[in-house]
């Protein structure tokens, strides 16, 4: 296994923009649109599994995902074979303005699969999604007509009639007593500092805890590399145009419209009942940004037959990989299906 390793990093490396040593997995860049990058991840031992076409949060940039050798999800699931497609949407700028959810989900994910199962020539996909982009690809999967034959969601909110946080803000929206819009439209795009505060807010108020945990191992030379890159991430927020925030604000948290199947895309209802692929979705007990009431219900509302919960322990950011493997449970569901 090691041999082919070298191997496939040897051959790939032509094709990378960073070097495999700064944790950045071989990569081929296989379309783009506007600031949005399709990246293929070409499997190692390729041996006919399903692709995995992964689609990560809006608000966050993708590559905690690859993180560094040993600690990346993408490098995991090339290593098991599984040739990886990854949808970055880059960073909106103030032209981008009025892109809403629905663009996203029509213009740029639906392409993007379309432009993945012609690269893969396959006729079925696995999609997985984190967070807001799970929601985004429940919203793709209700709607779409791509062979989607299994469907991943990472701690996504599909809920939204409880929120955690914020409840006397949602409660005088709800009783139009907020006009947020008004703000929003008039800053067009919510800058990363504001993403990041009121992220904050909700998680870690007083940011401590990470810098003490770097002080009392300091002398690790792996934990500060991994510290590093990881503390960058959660620095890296995206900038949030105002089409979306306003969807989220008004469509999703204010009328809960996803739970109630009246969201549109283009002229298309989204019901979840469409959804028809094998479902896992994964929580986490401790996960304070996106909490298991907001999560479990789209296990009711779906039409898939092979439909399976996971709960982890740990908070938001828990891993999908295991000391550079596939956790065991992921591994197990998706190979049996793939």
């Amino acid at each position: 296994m090691d041999n082919d390793m070298e191997k496939w990093k040897s051959e790939m490396s032509k094709y990378n923009d960073t070097p495999y040593k700064d944790g950045i997995t071989p990569r081929v860049k296989i379309w783009t649109k506007n600031k949005a990058t399709l990246w293929h991840y070409p499997a190692i031992n390729k041996n006919n599994k399903t692709p995995i076409f992964i689609i990560y949060s809006l608000v966050n940039q993708p590559f905690i995902l690859d993180l560094l050798p040993g600690a990346s999800t993408i490098e995991a699931f090339v290593s098991n074979g599984y040739d990886v497609y990854l949808i970055d949407f880059g960073k909106p700028g103030l032209e981008d303005r009025n892109m809403t959810i629905s663009d996203y989900v029509s213009d740029y994910i639906e392409r993007a699969v379309q432009k993945t199962l012609a690269h893969a020539e396959t006729d079925n996909l696995t999609v997985l999604g984190y967070c807001l982009g799970g929601t985004l690809a429940a919203i793709h999967a209700s709607i779409t007509s791509a062979p989607i034959k299994n469907l991943i969601l990472f701690v996504t909110p599909i809920d939204f009639h409880t929120p955690p946080y914020f409840d006397k803000w949602v409660k005088a929206l709800r009783k139009g007593n907020v006009q947020e819009n008004k703000f929003v439209n008039e800053i067009g795009v919510l800058p990363a500092s504001f993403v990041e505060a009121g992220i904050r807010l909700v998680t870690s108020p007083i940011y401590i805890t990470p810098y003490l945990s770097l002080l009392t191992k300091k002398d690790d030379k792996n934990y500060v590399e991994k510290w590093l890159r990881f503390n960058a991430w959660t620095k890296g927020h995206i900038p949030m145009t105002s089409g979306v925030a306003n969807q989220i604000g008004e469509d999703l948290i204010k009328d809960n419209k996803l739970m109630k199947g009246t969201f549109m895309v283009n002229g298309k209802q989204v019901k979840l009942e469409n959804i028809k692929a094998n479902l896992l979705v994964v929580g986490t007990e401790g996960d304070r940004l996106v909490p298991l009431h907001q999560i479990m219900p789209i296990m009711e509302k779906v039409s898939s037959i092979d439909k399976h919960i996971h709960i982890l322990q740990g908070g938001h950011t828990g891993t999908s990989v295991e000391n550079g493997k596939i956790p065991a449970y992921l591994d197990e569901w998706l190979s049996s299906r793939s």
